[in-house]
């Protein structure tokens, strides 16, 4: 009995297999980005997919092997960080980059923290952020894609947009494709609105994150700029894959409805923010991991209390 009323952090799952299924639920539902990523791109992005996953899996296994650690490579949850990491990478990155990143996400944000449901911010961006301060020309250097017909050009959408006006050559239709500059994953939203449709119904992601998320990010541009800009902001760079792929990450976000709501405004505002009224035209992956940090003050105001407590005065 005393067993089954444990309480610990989450994510709140009930065994290993749990945990396994949901992580290949989740790898299924990235499947469409990663393969628009090696139609658009080529076999670079392939090569980057598969030196993340592997180095993400084998860095893993040695940490657990070295601490003397069961491992927990079997859960899936280091591939699920590797092709995070590989769909925030630009498609021409070198593969040492994506190893490099690899072994800054899972050992020293998930191992250290003490693994699965205990790191407190998503490993996947926090290595991305990382790769982008120590080598931000390799990071911020995008290639054109494999069928560049009519498309926006190398530079990203988000930089084309930073003039606060929708270029006349720029198509909503490319966005949707990822025929446009940008990282491996994030190019192809209809890849990505597809996988998270899928984690959605699935019940793998609770609606309130990337609905909340990609809905204040439209409604601030919508009051600033128009309702054009509005649209093509939330189609253009890594809104999609952050809000239905790393917002949601269990261990990162609120566990209450009300504080996911909060946690998804938060992400959306910091977004907004970064995006119009700072030097950098992304933003999605800092908004996110600023989140990420006050996620257990969100969870201490929104926790309900429980029936019948009684404070104690010391």
């Amino acid at each position: 009995m005393q067993k089954n009323l444990a309480v610990s952090s989450s994510p709140h799952l009930r065994d290993r297999a749990s945990t396994q299924r949901i992580m290949q639920e989740v790898c299924l539902a990235l499947a469409p980005a990663g393969i628009a990523g090696i139609i658009l791109y080529g076999a670079n992005a392939a090569m980057l997919i598969a030196a993340s996953v592997i180095t993400c899996v084998l860095a893993e296994f040695l940490y657990q092997k070295a601490a003397k650690e069961k491992t927990t490579i079997g859960d899936w949850s280091a591939v699920v960080t590797g092709l995070l990491l590989a769909y925030n990478l630009p498609a021409n990155a070198p593969v040492w980059l994506a190893v490099v990143g690899g072994i800054i996400a899972i050992v020293l944000v998930k191992q250290i923290f003490g693994g699965i449901g205990s790191n407190f911010m998503n490993p996947a961006l926090t290595a991305r952020a990382i790769l982008f301060v120590s080598w931000s020309s390799l990071m911020s250097t995008y290639p054109q894609t494999n069928y560049a017909v009519d498309a926006v050009s190398s530079a990203t959408p988000l930089a084309l947009l930073g003039a606060g006006t929708v270029p006349a050559d720029m198509s909503l239709w490319n966005l949707m494709i990822g025929n446009c500059g940008g990282v491996l994953g994030e190019t192809c939203k209809l890849a990505i609105i597809a996988g998270g449709l899928y984690m959605l119904v699935r019940g793998i992601i609770d609606w309130r994150i990337p609905v909340t998320f990609i809905g204040t990010v439209f409604v601030c541009y919508l009051l600033k700029d128009g309702a054009q800009m509005a649209v093509y902001q939330i189609f253009a760079g890594g809104l999609m894959l952050g809000a239905f792929f790393m917002a949601t990450d269990y261990a990162t976000s609120p566990v209450t409805g009300i504080g996911k709501i909060i946690f998804g405004v938060g992400c959306g505002i910091l977004l907004f923010v970064i995006r119009a009224f700072a030097s950098y035209p992304e933003g999605c992956s800092f908004a996110i991991l600023f989140m990420n940090v006050v996620t257990p003050m969100i969870d201490k105001f929104t926790t309900p209390k429980p029936f019948g407590e009684v404070k104690t005065h010391a």
